[in-house]
């Protein structure tokens, strides 16, 4: 008998069908071609906004305090769709910006790379790039997304890896091959343990140049949460027992078996459209306050930085970062690393701190009375950001552009403006505000309480 509640064999021809299809080309797995409109609309709410659906022109013109809704029809094109990755970037909008702001061949930087939609976009449209991230997760899966991978190989190696999960019995796996990390049978039924752990011994075992292993991982890691007890769309790992959510035996092999084809066509798409001869970083010892490249190197600065007091992304990633073995215990110390983060010290948040913004320092104060610990969270978001723009003043040309695209709070009650308060700060380090318009907030994967939930970012373009 069959160890697998639906039976992979066919899901195996099902999907081998699909993927031969694809590669005599008579398949087409996504569907790209979307003209563009431009429409203005009215919300709900009586305001007025610029609907724009699919590729945003370049010449599009901007007025100061313009409010946009772009709609996204690229968010699982190319490599963007291989991995769920929280508040993300929708493609169309850094291509929009970059092809708008800079020549083929400059240098690009995002100084909050995450899951590297800038440079996928970059890459795509000729442009160097260099990513700065200080979670390796993040790190990890940008450069899998920005890396060419030959399609036979590919092939032929997810061909070995369909026949090799064929053979699965739970007697294959042992309790030493599992692997330890807090709370993990909290997190895992048994079975979907087992099977996890013997397609995480199947890619060990894989014969194929590092890119196809690296391919790989970021496929197993990209069905970890959908298989484990956990809340599939709530940015921080947590089980609610109401959600009655539906894992069986099988579960991880069945989405294994079907990610990686999907992803594969994904990523022979890519490889086929890059260049060759663009060069994508993603320096481990860089962080967005301190940024080792030279003064005047970059051309363009494009980034959305993290949101104060809303993601915490080494929660929202921990199972993936324990599977993937970049940590085993405690989160502490890498969640400090963020900008943004709500992991401060008691000693920290006794005092009322200022950042030297009128209208900033008013707002923590008013926070401060409520809740200091928010308050002190609110300081460091902006003290963090006030580094960052220092620094990528220092590395960016004469006359190039930072783009920041900065989501707003509501924090004890208290609407915390980041976009107005950073706009202020960069005017005192020397930049020159050459505009800002709004971008209605759809789908970031990410759920917020909804009275902290504020449905526009902003997008504020600083020039050197």
């Amino acid at each position: 008998m069959s160890y697998f509640q639906i039976p992979l064999e066919i899901i195996k021809r099902k999907i081998i069908d699909k993927h031969e299809k694809a590669y005599k080309g008579n398949y087409k797995l996504f569907d790209y071609e979307k003209s563009t409109n431009i429409k203005t609309i009215t919300n709900e709410f009586g305001e007025t906004l610029t609907r724009v659906d699919g590729e945003i022109p370049v010449d599009l013109e901007i007025e100061n305090g313009q409010r946009f809704l772009f709609i996204s029809y690229d968010q699982s094109k190319y490599s963007h769709g291989l991995h769920k990755y929280p508040a993300k970037f929708f493609p169309e909008l850094p291509r929009w910006l970059i092809k708008k702001y800079s020549e083929k061949n400059d240098i690009i930087l995002d100084p909050f790379s995450g899951s590297a939609t800038t440079n996928v976009e970059a890459l795509l449209n000729r442009r160097h790039s260099v990513g700065i991230d200080v979670d390796p997760f993040s790190r990890f899966l940008a450069k899998v997304k920005t890396t060419f991978i030959n399609e036979p190989e590919l092939k032929n190696c997810i061909d070995d890896v369909l026949n090799e999960i064929i053979k699965y019995k739970p007697a294959f796996v042992n309790k030493r091959e599992l692997p330890t990390f807090p709370y993990r049978d909290n997190w895992f039924n048994s079975e979907i343990l087992s099977e996890l752990a013997f397609i995480k011994k199947i890619i060990k075992k894989v014969n194929y140049e590092i890119n196809i292993s690296n391919f790989l991982k970021i496929c197993f890691s990209s069905i970890i949460r959908a298989v484990s007890n956990a809340d599939n769309n709530c940015t921080r790992t947590v089980v609610r027992k109401k959600l009655n959510k539906n894992i069986f035996p099988s579960m991880a092999l069945t989405k294994f078996a079907e990610v990686i084809i999907t992803n594969s066509l994904r990523m022979y798409e890519f490889s086929k459209n890059i260049p060759r001869n663009i060069i994508v970083e993603f320096p481990e010892d860089n962080d967005a306050r301190k940024i080792k490249y030279p003064d005047e190197y970059f051309s363009l600065t494009l980034t959305s930085p993290p949101y104060v007091n809303a993601v915490d992304y080494p929660r929202t990633h921990q199972l993936e970062i324990y599977w993937l073995e970049f940590a085993n215990g405690s989160l502490t110390e890498l969640k400090r690393k963020h900008i943004g983060t709500e992991s401060v010290k008691v000693e920290d948040y006794k005092l009322l701190h200022k950042i030297g913004v009128k209208e900033a320092d008013k707002k923590i104060e008013n926070i401060f009375k409520k809740d200091s610990r928010r308050a002190f969270i609110a300081y460091k978001f902006l003290k963090d950001m006030e580094e960052n723009l220092k620094e990528v003043y220092r590395t960016l040309k004469i006359g190039g552009k930072y783009i920041l695209v900065v989501g707003n709070n509501s924090i004890r009650g208290e609407i915390f403006e980041s976009w107005l308060y950073l706009m202020k700060i960069a005017e005192n380090i020397g930049y020159k505000i050459n505009s800002y318009f709004g971008s209605e907030i759809i789908n970031h994967f990410i759920k917020v309480p909804r009275e902290e939930r504020i449905n526009t970012d902003w997008v504020i373009i600083l020039e050197k």
